[in-house]
């Protein structure tokens, strides 16, 4: 076993050489070792890092938040077990409506009468879309549930103005024919919806309306224009990179060489899996996610220099999630599709990408976890009721706790060797400075097996008296959820006491851990 030593930036020569906070603590030589101040910050965790995703896919929005006629449901046809559990969830931010879907879907087919909107071939998943659930029931939805809206527009088949009129549809509050249409349709006063995405995986040739990175650049710049024409305020993301078996650098390049003065995010999209059953390759895939990361960075502030003062773009990691047993061919076709079904070791890798999110808050501003209900997703219903898979638990955990500052953390831990990576360390951990000066810590022990002593050491402020414990972990790494048992969640621990400037704690074997200290 051996050790490495991680910082999220380059740590202080000051806190490194700092021997007052390391003297008299002996811990296990296979320990690992946090050191904070809290005055190194990486940067404000956005609230948006915590998103969902629905897609007309499967029985994510139809037999999931939205099934009419079951004793389950309100009038509308909300499934109301489901809209308890997303408000549980604390989702702030909501992307709709795909996803491939999106690339063939007329926003028109979707308003009006329900019983009066057609019937479409939707080609992205291999069904029939009858469109009773469009517009006004997306925006009502967000409503309900107290989140943010994020509309991704078909830049796929769909015109420049199909576009444009949608954002004005939703946005526009002056008297044109859209608007008249939109009140026809019960809505007096717009919903002003801030978020809007220019398409959807566009560098994928699996994609309906596919294009080269300068063709999508140029089209999407068009659509662009004319958006930001209708109004002004909305913020823009871009179709970047979800194809990383092609030139994903040069697509991310050339797009932004269009896009830049008009967009105010880049989309990224990551899934990972673990076909072979390999444990420990698995639990490495997140450190892709931050590499990744890292050198969109770089092509976005090279992107940004040539703008004028003041422009910033983002990475919206809009799609991401663990996704593979449920994949490929005709697992891809028909109404029950996607329909992953989680355990602890999927629980912890999210647990990881969360932990890598908040570890690069400065720059990813936006993700959302694909999907909501269903297909790839923490909610898992049947017509008679629902369970919480394994990842629910990690998502629900930072939702709740995990804001304010992305702290710097320098992180010492044991590491070990994949068939990928030289060390992956056991420990994975993010921290965030609350508002309130309340501290959280995000602990991920990838271990199978042992336990992981950490020794957490804080310079510039003072920790409480003790710290609360929440662990989600299981009896096994195959452990999965069902709806007659739930073995993986969060189980809250007896709080531990602290010392002014430093706390011990035994991570569980392959847990998930936060810690919540004043």
């Amino acid at each position: 076993m051996t050790k490495t030593h991680l910082s999220r930036r380059s740590f202080s020569a000051g806190l490194l050489a700092a021997p007052a906070l390391l003297q008299g603590r002996q811990t296990r030589s296979d320990a690992a070792r946090i050191q904070v101040d809290t005055r190194r910050v990486i940067g404000a965790i956005d609230p948006k890092l915590y998103g969902n995703f629905l897609e007309h896919l499967g029985r994510c929005i139809q037999g999931g938040i939205f099934e009419e006629g079951s004793p389950l449901s309100d009038k509308q046809g909300f499934r109301k077990d489901v809209m308890q559990a997303v408000e549980n969830l604390h989702v702030p931010f909501l992307r709709w409506p795909g996803g491939n879907f999106s690339s063939n879907y007329n926003w028109r087919d979707g308003i009006g009468p329900r019983d009066e909107r057609p019937r479409r071939l939707e080609m992205a998943w291999g069904t029939i879309e009858d469109n009773r659930f469009g517009t006004h029931e997306f925006l009502d939805y967000i409503s309900r549930i107290g989140a943010e809206p994020y509309i991704c527009a078909n830049l796929g088949t769909g015109s420049w103005d199909e576009a444009q009129q949608w954002v004005e549809y939703v946005n526009f509050d002056g008297d044109t024919t859209t608007t008249r249409l939109r009140k026809k349709n019960g809505r007096e006063k717009p919903w002003k919806v801030n978020y809007w995405g220019l398409g959807n995986e566009m560098d994928g040739p699996w994609q309906m309306g596919h294009r080269t990175a300068e063709d999508y650049g140029k089209f999407a710049l068009e659509a662009a224009k004319l958006m930001h024409w209708t109004d002004p305020s909305i913020k823009l993301v871009a179709a970047g990179s979800s194809n990383f078996n092609a030139d994903w650098i040069g697509w991310n390049r050339t797009v932004l060489q269009y896009l830049a003065p008009h967009v105010d995010y880049l989309s990224l999209h990551l899934y990972v899996g673990n076909p072979t059953s390999n444990y420990y390759e698995f639990q490495a895939t997140p450190l892709e996610l931050g590499e990744r990361i890292k050198v969109t960075e770089g092509i976005i502030n090279a992107a940004v220099s040539a703008q004028p003062k003041g422009k910033n773009i983002y990475i919206a990691w809009d799609e991401w999630n663990v996704w593979y047993r449920a994949r490929g061919g005709e697992k891809e076709r028909g109404r029950r599709i996607l329909e992953e079904h989680y355990n602890l070791e999927d629980a912890l890798v999210v647990s990881s990408f969360l932990n890598t999110f908040v570890n690069h808050a400065h720059i990813v501003k936006i993700a959302n976890m694909a999907q909501l209900v269903n297909v790839i997703a923490p909610i898992f219903t049947s017509n008679k009721g629902l369970f919480l898979q394994t990842i629910y638990y990690p998502l629900q955990l930072f939702a709740t706790y995990s804001h304010g500052t992305a702290l710097d953390l320098q992180i010492e831990s044991p590491t070990y060797k994949s068939k990928s990576r030289a060390a992956v360390p056991y420990l994975d951990a993010s921290a965030a400075y609350n508002a309130d000066g309340g501290l959280v810590f995000n602990l991920t022990n990838r271990h199978q097996d042992q336990p992981l002593d950490v020794v957490l050491e804080i310079e510039g402020k003072q920790l409480g008296s003790e710290a609360q414990v929440f662990v989600v972990t299981g009896p096994d790494i195959k452990s999965e959820n069902n709806f007659e048992s739930t073995t993986v969640k969060t189980v809250t621990g007896k709080p531990i006491s602290t010392t002014p400037t430093s706390l011990k704690y035994t991570c569980p074997p392959r847990s998930y851990t936060m810690l919540k200290i004043s």
